[in-house]
């Protein structure tokens, strides 16, 4: 069956959902979801999120130059769909979504308490690719909730990660495997 291009991403799927935080020059706080998110380099540790145009997380990042990757559990599918709304500028949506604001180790931007972990980044530079602009972030600081961590090793069966196939479609990760081959 042919899928239209402008769909690839869904087979593509499932994708890493995050909620990205950011904030103005006024300090005012703002998150919302991403799955068009990829490490794209581990030195120096860079990672990139493609964001449309006239996004509040985009603006903010441009004043700011700095942004929060919240890892999404999947208790908190409810909240990540209110952060997916158009609240006006200078509407918290970590609060409007019952969420708590988390102080970050490096970077000014909160981070999100409920969540399983932080990447907190610095903003290296962006670039215009189609309807969206490429975003990339330098890795400044990460943190990870220890219950989700096996061995130093984040361990994706307990934390059951939101990821994200398309529109309202959503899945979690229920297990990991390996390979047999050596």
């Amino acid at each position: 069956m042919k899928v239209k291009p402008e769909n690839f991403y869904e087979i593509l799927s499932p994708r890493c959902t995050v909620l990205i935080s950011t904030q103005d020059k006024e300090g005012r706080p703002n998150a919302a979801p991403f799955s068009f998110v990829a490490p794209i380099s581990s030195s120096p540790p860079l990672v990139l999120f493609a964001a449309a145009p006239k996004r509040h997380t985009l603006a903010n990042v441009r004043e700011t130059g700095e942004f929060v990757l919240n890892i999404v559990p999947e208790q908190l599918i409810d909240s990540l769909w209110i952060c997916s709304k158009p609240f006006p500028k200078g509407v918290s949506e970590i609060r409007e979504s019952g969420l708590t604001e988390r102080k970050s180790a490096i970077v000014k931007t909160p981070g999100i308490e409920e969540c399983l972990g932080w990447i907190e980044c610095q903003l290296e530079f962006e670039r215009e690719a189609g309807d969206h602009i490429l975003v990339v972030g330098k890795v400044v600081n990460v943190e990870c909730k220890d219950e989700f961590l096996r061995q130093g090793r984040f361990d994706v069966s307990r934390a059951k990660p939101v990821m994200h196939i398309g529109g309202r479609r959503f899945a979690v990760v229920e297990r990991t495997i390996q390979p047999k081959a050596q």
